[in-house]
């Protein structure tokens, strides 16, 4: 009886060892992107830098796949005045940059969707940038 106890406990800790060793998966909800720098001047060629960041962690999250960009005055209430957005390399890893036209000055909704690796789901979110004279 104290062998199949013995045997038990032995088994029971391979299993918590064995568990232990797995990577925690995050929810896709823990991710977000966060602007750099809120606010650019206004004209053509700026550039919009992104952390895309675990919330959990804190530690930025590279070689997502964007798959989803769009840039317009939405909270001005023009959201038919849409620019192009193209992409650029980033400078650190977790950092997405973007070059667009700012038109005028006011405020413009970056939105982004995202896929980050090894995770189920999609990273979605609407950043307000600040185009400065």
């Amino acid at each position: 009886m104290k062998t199949f106890h013995l045997a038990c406990a032995a088994a029971a800790a391979l299993i918590g060892v064995a568990l232990a060793g797995a990577p925690a998966r995050a929810e896709i909800k823990n991710y977000e992107f966060q602007l750099t720098q809120p606010t650019v001047k206004a004209g053509a060629d700026r550039i919009v830098t992104v952390r895309l960041v675990d919330k959990t962690t804190g530690k930025a999250v590279p070689d997502a796949v964007i798959f989803s960009t769009r840039l317009d005055m939405a909270p001005d209430g023009m959201q038919e005045m849409a620019t192009t957005v193209t992409p650029m390399p980033g400078t650190e890893p977790g950092t997405y940059r973007f070059k667009a036209t700012f038109g005028m000055a006011g405020r413009w909704q970056l939105s982004l969707g995202a896929k980050v690796q090894g995770e189920t789901g999609s990273v979605e979110n609407k950043l307000v940038v600040t185009a400065e004279q």
